[in-house]
């Protein structure tokens, strides 16, 4: 079985969240001592996947210096300023087996254009498609399975959103039953798509992929669907944030499949 790309969308300004991505693109917002790009790649990666393509575009420098510096910034090393030969000696260097490539494709290019701009880099007959900032414990070999049986050019998983609030039932003026926080009745898109490489025909440089390629499909019966009925999460806000960090301290880390 072929080991498709994972592309990631890293260029958004992430305007919800500008408490933090005024200073840097959403991608690099910390959880625990990590990004939660970090943690989205950390769930493909535990399945396999290790190649990947970052669609860059707002302040997309900045991660291409963290992964460039992400070496010596999480392992103890000594420097030897004067040697040129063993300048720099790494002690127990802890570094992930990725391969990543950096594509800049703009600063305001929709979703669909920035997957049409690094179409040069897709090779295989299938890629996954996924955002920065969404994290789940989908099982991404079931769902590349799921595609290949279904056959159709694109697999858009699908799960249940969990309500902001909590919910009660009422009965003859008195709560007769109360939820916190359940999960609601519908599915909405989250994330983690399979395309078949014929998915480019698609795309435009100009196209919003969650608007006309998946109407599109819908259309034409191209559009298969993986339900996810576990956890999922957006980190979209700074309360997100928040909620994401105060998780991991606690050792709730539902999405780190790798652990």
């Amino acid at each position: 079985m072929e080991k498709p790309k994972v592309v990631i969308l890293c260029g958004g300004k992430g305007t919800r969240l500008r408490e933090q991505t005024e200073f840097m693109p959403k991608a690099l917002v910390r959880v625990g001592e990590m990004p939660v790009l970090w943690h989205v790649m950390k769930i493909y990666s535990y399945y396999g996947y290790n190649n990947f393509v970052l669609c860059l575009g707002y302040k997309g420098y900045m991660i291409k210096e963290y992964f460039m510096n992400l070496e010596w910034m999480e392992n103890d090393f000594t420097l030897n300023l004067k040697s040129k030969s063993e300048r720099i000696i790494n002690h127990n260097s802890k570094v992930e087996d990725w391969t990543i490539t950096f594509a800049e494709t703009g600063l305001n290019t929709p979703t669909g254009g920035r997957i049409k701009k690094i179409e040069k880099y897709i090779q295989d007959e299938n890629f996954f498609v996924t955002y920065c900032d969404g994290v789940s414990n989908v099982n991404i070999k079931n769902l590349y399975e799921s595609h290949l049986k279904k056959n159709k050019i694109a697999t858009l998983t699908v799960v249940h959103p969990m309500s902001q609030f909590g919910i009660i039932d009422v009965g003859n003026g008195l709560a007769t039953s109360f939820k916190e926080k359940p999960h609601m009745e519908g599915l909405i898109n989250g994330g983690f798509f399979v395309f078949n490489g014929k998915m480019f025909n698609y795309l435009k440089e100009s196209s919003v992929l969650e608007e006309e390629p998946l109407r599109r499909l819908v259309k034409e019966k191209q559009l298969a669907v993986y339900e996810h009925k576990d956890f999922w999460a957006c980190i979209d806000t700074f309360k997100d944030v928040e909620r994401f960090n105060d998780m991991w301290e606690k050792g709730n880390r539902p999405w780190a499949v790798w652990k």
